[in-house]
């Protein structure tokens, strides 16, 4: 597995404890559910940003033949 350190301030951090302590998880696991649940979402958006594209240009992509 990679690592990322990131810096968090003094109240986050604690936040994150606290946190982590109430639902029986490390602060480790709450960062990776919570950037695997921002990752799933901007891939989303993209995914929808990227259809309403291709529907705007469809005509276009028609006749480049893609």
């Amino acid at each position: 597995m990679n690592e990322i350190t990131i810096r968090l301030p003094g109240a986050d951090r604690a936040e994150l404890g606290d946190l982590a302590d109430a639902t029986g998880r490390t602060p480790e696991d709450v960062v990776q559910e919570a950037v695997r649940a921002h990752l799933r979402a901007e891939r989303e958006k993209i995914a929808e940003a990227a259809g309403r594209l291709a529907e705007q240009h469809a005509p276009l992509l028609r006749r480049l033949g893609r």
